[in-house]
């Protein structure tokens, strides 16, 4: 446990019981999302999963009794509030997980402009149609707890995350301002930021990935995260406080390394 967490109070209300509660994740379908689904099933939390690959979620439920799927698009704006009120008329939501996730190596001398605006969709517009279909049943309640998923990749431009790097960054802004705007309304936020994870998005890349960690210990790092009311969920440390300390170095600094690191 880091050495401030011993005087400093949590940001959040540490989540530590999970029986009976309802998390759903939107993003299930397989990596980080279903990784952690499984664990809060494991931990009795009532899941549900969410995604476009209807057949991925099916098996899920198969595998874990008393879960629900419910398919979906992130990208329709109509139907994340459909499958919202669909959900809140069963009851209402503990957590919320934001999840879903696009990316393609890219770097400037290929952009892919429809390509970039698939990550915005994806990755940031989707978290907003989410927010404004949930925000206000957890307002209403005054308690439950919204957690984005980010990346490092959003701390600084980074090679190859020419159309990745920004909507990670969005989101993390999106966070920190969501905390700001809703801790004193009774509701917990956090940002995820993870390294490298074995998931279908990172499985094309064809460069070293420092400390990869398989989607089971990024579900284990997310749950300790929750665990111990931190707002930004970070792993693995190895790797992590590496680009942690890049955020503070002077441009001139930055751009010297990260050349030389990855030309």
């Amino acid at each position: 446990m880091p050495l401030l967490n011993v005087f400093l109070p949590p940001l959040n209300p540490p989540q530590i019981e999970w029986a009976g509660k309802t998390v759903w994740i939107v993003g299930a379908s397989s990596g980080i999302g279903q990784a952690t689904a499984a664990a809060l099933h494991a931990q009795g939390a009532r899941v549900v999963v969410s995604a476009r690959n209807a057949q991925s979620l099916a098996t899920f439920v198969d595998v874990h009794p008393g879960s629900q799927a419910l398919a979906l698009d992130v990208t329709q704006g109509a139907a994340v509030q459909a499958a919202a009120a669909q959900l809140l008329a069963q009851g209402p939501l503990d957590c919320v997980v934001y999840c879903a996730g696009h990316y393609t190596a890219m770097r400037a001398d290929a952009l892919d402009v429809t390509d970039m605006v698939r990550h915005c969709e994806v990755n940031y517009i989707g978290a907003l149609y989410l927010l404004d279909a949930v925000l206000p049943a957890l307002l209403a309640r005054g308690t439950g707890h919204i957690s984005l998923v980010g990346s490092v990749a959003g701390y600084r431009g980074l090679p190859n995350s020419l159309a990745y790097g920004p909507t990670k960054a969005a989101l993390i802004n999106l966070a920190e301002t969501l905390y700001l705007d809703l801790h004193g309304k009774g509701l917990g936020v956090s940002i995820i930021n993870p390294g490298f994870v074995q998931t279908p998005l990172t499985a094309g890349n064809d460069f070293a990935m420092p400390a990869l960690l398989t989607p089971e210990q990024a579900a284990r790092a997310i749950l300790q995260g929750w665990a111990l009311g931190a707002f930004e969920i970070h792993f693995p440390k190895r790797f992590t406080l590496w680009l942690k300390a890049l955020r503070i170095l002077p441009n001139r600094l930055f751009f010297q390394l990260v050349r030389r690191i990855a030309p």
